[in-house]
């Protein structure tokens, strides 16, 4: 199964943008090339665009610390593992600490690294990282990996508590919505919402089944449309026939 996932609001937007980035500077990091570490360092500039438009540290806290009082709503709860139930409440406490300790604004050792900014700003032209451009740079990835790798997962300490906290909400987040089976009469899926607070909805399609959904979406009406995968020159066309899929909605309750 693919899943697509469409989320209602730029808060959820943004959360969704960095679990994207973080996953990439984890696996090239975890590379030994010198290309795959400068993809990696990227993927770091790209998480401090991102949070440049806004501090997500306190936002992450505030939901931490409200998902922590609605799992203790479950204590003595028959239908509710303790072990499970203790093991989640540890596990946000532990992100909440971490996140909670990082001092000055969310990245901001980063910013305050001065050739790292330098870099920064030469990579954000078009082949302005080349090693004329910064031959300290060059220098810098012309040695060995494990030297790379050790500089890269010091940089990252500043933002990895911030990763393992919207981890631990994108993954709540998932699990309060149930995928169902459906069918798209013709293609096409529309469903009323009567202003209801969802936060993101996800559609699982079979691999096999050679089509790609077009989600619109609001408080109001979620309308998908299924289209057949064509070449980049091609205007897309969408599909006349009926379509299964699984459809599910997700709140943070």
């Amino acid at each position: 199964m693919i899943t697509y996932e469409f989320p209602f609001n730029e808060r959820i937007r943004s959360l969704l943008r960095l679990e994207s980035l973080f996953d990439k500077v984890v696996y090239f990091t975890g590379a030994d090339g010198a290309l795959e570490h400068h993809t990696a360092l990227d993927g770091l500039f790209e998480i401090l665009d991102v949070i440049g438009r806004s501090d997500p540290r306190m936002d992450l806290l505030q939901e931490l610390e409200r998902q922590r009082k609605n799992l203790l709503g479950f204590r003595n709860n028959p239908k509710v593992s303790e072990t499970a139930l203790d093991g989640s409440l540890y596990e946000i406490e532990q992100a909440y600490t971490a996140l909670h300790a990082l001092h000055g604004r969310f990245g901001q050792s980063l910013r305050d690294n001065d050739w790292l900014m330098s870099i920064k700003h030469k990579a954000a032209l078009p082949g302005g990282a080349c090693g004329f451009d910064i031959p300290s740079y060059h220098y810098w990835l012309q040695q060995p990996s494990h030297v790379r790798r050790a500089a890269l997962e010091r940089w990252q300490t500043g933002v990895i508590p911030a990763r393992n906290a919207l981890a631990i909400i994108l993954r709540l987040l998932r699990g309060h919505g149930e995928l169902k089976p459906l069918v798209a009469q013709r293609g096409q899926y529309e469903k009323f919402l009567s202003g209801t607070n969802f936060q993101m909805v996800r559609i699982a399609l079979d691999e096999n089944a050679q089509l790609i959904p077009e989600i619109s979406a609001n408080r109001y009406v979620l309308h998908i449309r299924f289209v057949l995968p064509t070449a980049i020159e091609t205007k897309s066309r969408c599909c006349d026939s009926d379509v299964s899929f699984e459809l599910s909605f997700c709140s943070l309750v």
